[in-house]
């Protein structure tokens, strides 16, 4: 009937609870009611439990194996890198050592090089003023080109004091007279070659200067067949730089500019109604090739 109880199924958790209460009442293992789905024994719970962690340890052992391994290999690259840093720290001490010396070193030279800068300077001057000396001294002399060899027979200067008042059509009064006079150079027996050049240094200041006034006026005379050119005696430098000017002259020409070569080495250039006077062939030169960009002007720098 459906009021009466013992008709109705138990549901949920109360039959759970009928079955450990049957169990309970007949002494049998709650695994023969719970059927399949019932938990393991203790007993083979603890076995698994043991291998699991045999096998665990076996893993962990051979991570630490490993890893104590890897420490060791790290171990010897470090000391090997200790090492190679020692040896570096070695080398830079040593360079640093070097490069200390050297510094000096430079130093010292960069001393030296002031030093002899400044003996540069010394020298330069002492050179030119040993210049100017040496062409002083030859003021008095004059230089005659182009006179056969032998024309002057066995008196230099009785022929010179004859023929030079021809040559230059002067009347000196008093007569020349010189204080010594001989040709430049090893004696020639070839005649074909070009004669030697004679160097007279004559008594007084102001027939020099009258002769060498005329040469640049009327010259060059002639002997016979032969030129003659009379210039001044100068020194080795001097006449260097004479020469250096001299090829400088088609520039000056072709800029149109005026120019001229005084005594002793000295090149006078006009442009525009502004004249420059140089002594340095070189400092000339600098300033024509700066002459199309720079105007000439009276503080230009190159010119002296």
């Amino acid at each position: 009937m459906p009021g009466s109880k013992t008709n109705q199924k138990p549901t949920g958790k109360s039959a759970r609870q009928l079955l450990f209460s049957e169990a309970l009442h007949h002494k049998r293992p709650i695994s023969t009611i719970t059927g399949p789905h019932s938990p393991p024994s203790p007993t083979q719970s603890t076995t698994m439990s043991d291998k699991e962690q045999s096998i665990t340890m076996e893993k962990i052992l051979q991570e630490i194996t490993t890893v104590s391994r890897r420490i060791e290999e790290m171990d010897a690259s470090l000391s090997s890198l200790t090492l190679e840093t020692k040896s570096m720290r070695l080398d830079i001490a040593g360079f640093q050592t070097r490069v200390t010396g050297l510094e000096h070193g430079m130093g010292s030279l960069e001393t030296q090089m002031t030093t002899y800068r400044d003996r540069d300077q010394d020298l330069l001057y002492l050179r030119s003023k040993l210049t100017d000396l040496e062409d002083r001294s030859r003021r008095d002399n004059i230089c005659l080109l182009g006179i056969p060899e032998h024309e002057e027979g066995t008196d230099m200067q009785a022929f010179l004091g004859s023929v030079l008042p021809k040559l230059t059509s002067l009347d000196f009064d008093p007569p020349l007279e010189f204080q010594r006079a001989h040709r430049v150079g090893p004696k020639r027996s070839d005649t074909s070659l070009r004669p030697r050049p004679i160097i007279a240094c004559l008594l007084r200041h102001n027939h020099a200067r009258q002769i060498l006034q005329t040469a640049r006026k009327q010259g060059p005379f002639r002997i016979g067949q032969h030129d003659i050119r009379i210039t001044a005696d100068y020194s080795k430098d001097t006449n260097e730089r004479r020469k250096a000017f001299l090829a400088l002259r088609p520039r000056l020409r072709q800029m149109g500019m005026k120019f001229g070569l005084f005594d002793p080495a000295r090149m006078w250039v006009t442009n525009n109604s502004i004249s420059k006077d140089f002594y340095n062939p070189d400092e000339l030169s600098l300033f024509l090739d700066s002459f199309q960009h720079q105007p000439m002007d009276s503080t230009n720098p190159d010119c002296s």
